[in-house]
């Protein structure tokens, strides 16, 4: 069953719009199958927090339209429940500080999969070609809330703001004074991590494959660029 059809699932069964009731829905209703509510809560999470960055911003573009129907494939049947969420996000008055804290408190112990969600919230940012200080402020301020550390973080923005220009060593995490074997076994470990496979194996979605090959261009790019420099 698509991931869009057991979505509507959780938002059949709220009654309260309030973004607490579905973070509750996707707890209870997914309770014996933790697998399927991983997705569900990733799709919650950057659903929930592009709409409440849309509302910090003040606008929203044809690009980061774009870009979100990019990262979210939705059958046209299930657009409604989509959107539902999605205004639910920007009406409610709860501050997306709270909503940050709700959807971190769904991934207690997982760090990757919240630094996933940060991947998306960059992708739909930048899509009109430059992440504005409001919302560069707010996606500080969700990390922040997350827990990302500031290294993760670095490489995250890195990898949206400066995927040619910036430091190829920080995008990979790599040390300048690792020799070329050591360089080149974590790339490889690198590309293995962030396959799309192992990116559904904790919880993204299929259907989110642009956040993985986003990232995957990124960091070889940062390869690319440390072969030539050094030669290889």
């Amino acid at each position: 069953m698509s991931i869009w059809n057991r979505f509507g699932e959780i938002l059949s069964s709220v009654t309260v719009d309030a973004f607490s009731s579905v973070v509750e829905a996707v707890r209870s209703t997914f309770e014996g199958d933790p697998e399927t509510r991983r997705q569900v809560a990733f799709s919650v999470a950057v659903i929930a927090l592009s709409a409440k960055m849309a509302k910090a911003d003040g606008v929203v573009t044809p690009d980061e339209i774009d870009a979100f129907r990019d990262i979210f494939q939705i059958p046209d049947k299930e657009a409604k429940n989509v959107s539902r969420l999605y205004n639910l996000a920007k009406q409610d008055v709860a501050g997306f500080a709270s909503y940050a804290r709700q959807v971190s408190q769904l991934f207690p112990e997982d760090k990757a999969v919240l630094e996933d969600v940060m991947d998306g919230l960059y992708h739909i940012a930048k899509a009109d070609g430059l992440v504005h200080d409001k919302e560069q402020a707010y996606l500080d301020t969700v990390a922040d809330i997350f827990g990302i550390s500031e290294r993760a973080y670095e490489r995250i923005k890195l990898r949206h703001l400066q995927p040619i220009d910036g430091d190829p060593y920080e995008i990979m995490e790599a040390d300048p004074g690792w020799d070329a074997e050591t360089l080149r076994a974590h790339y490889r470990m690198l590309v293995r991590e962030n396959h799309p496979d192992r990116m559904m194996a904790r919880g993204v979605p299929e259907e989110f494959v642009a956040i993985a090959n986003d990232r995957l261009s990124a960091i070889n790019r940062a390869w690319d660029n440390i072969k030539r420099e050094r030669g290889l």
